[in-house]
């Protein structure tokens, strides 16, 4: 069995690093000229992997903008889960889920088991109910060769409220203590199954990501003002292991394939 690490390694080696989000919310829709219905949904999110599928490494569906829609948004949100796969890509779903004992095995079986129609080659999870609260992603990741992105320093600027707060230690922040975590649990496994989400829209991390060992999703390009160009200068030596995830400075340019090509290659020759 290879590992979600192993198959990201692989189609960013093809492909580049570069992780598209599909974020189909009503604006979008509207701007490609859809109705906002589970057709409209459809159409712009399945358009988005045709184009770029055999072109991006990893599509980011945002769950929320899928489940709005009721039971005939999550049923699209599983054909395009199986759009991705059928493209060779590599899905990662921003569910961001987090909770304690049977109720998060339930998450992880939702969307790492074999066999789920939801299932995805990654998700991403919230630790603030504990990072241990997470094991049963962890333990279901390492069964099935899937990751899952824990976050960490995220993009939005009311994160540094929490994140940032000393940690139980008293020395160090929050958000450090679950990088800290997360490596240990890496070097654990050997199978690098658990990555960060650290946001790219900040000057200063506030967090040391120099022993890090997995990947790191790496939002807020684009649409929030992060810039591919700054991402070594923001994350230094880690820089080798970020995932840069545009949504809407791609999908805004389409349903045209021709206008969404020349916006994915635009930025997959960004440097790092």
């Amino acid at each position: 069995m290879t590992t979600y690490w192993q198959r990201l390694a692989d189609r960013t080696n093809q492909r580049g690093t570069l992780c598209v989000g599909i974020d189909p919310h009503p604006g979008l829709l509207k701007a490609w000229g859809l109705d906002v219905n589970a057709a409209g949904l459809e159409t712009f999110a399945r358009r988005v992997v045709e184009v770029l599928g055999e072109r991006v490494a990893v599509f980011k569906p945002q769950s929320a903008f899928f489940e709005a829609h009721g039971s005939a948004g999550v049923a699209v949100l599983e054909r395009v889960l199986a759009d991705i796969a059928g493209a060779g890509a590599l899905s990662l779903l921003d569910v961001k889920r987090g909770d304690i004992g049977s109720t998060m095995a339930a998450y992880a079986d939702a969307y790492l088991a074999d066999g789920s129609p939801l299932a995805a080659d990654a998700i991403t999870v919230s630790p603030y109910l504990g990072f241990g609260s997470l094991q049963p992603a962890f333990d279901r990741a390492h069964a099935t060769g899937r990751g899952v992105y824990v976050l960490a320093r995220t993009s939005n600027p009311e994160g540094h409220e929490v994140q940032l707060a000393l940690g139980e230690d008293r020395e160090g922040s929050v958000a450090q203590e679950i990088i800290d975590a997360a490596a240990r649990a890496n070097r654990e496994s050997g199978r690098h199954a658990i990555g960060l989400v650290v946001g790219g829209t900040h000057d200063d991390l506030g967090c040391d990501l120099s022993e890090f060992n997995a990947s790191i999703l790496v939002p807020g390009i684009g649409f929030q003002g992060g810039r591919i160009d700054d991402l070594p200068e923001i994350f230094g030596s880690a820089v080798e292991l970020t995932l840069p995830s545009v949504s809407r400075d791609v999908i805004a340019a389409g349903p045209a394939a021709a206008a969404l090509h020349e916006r994915v290659d635009r930025l997959l020759v960004a440097p790092l």
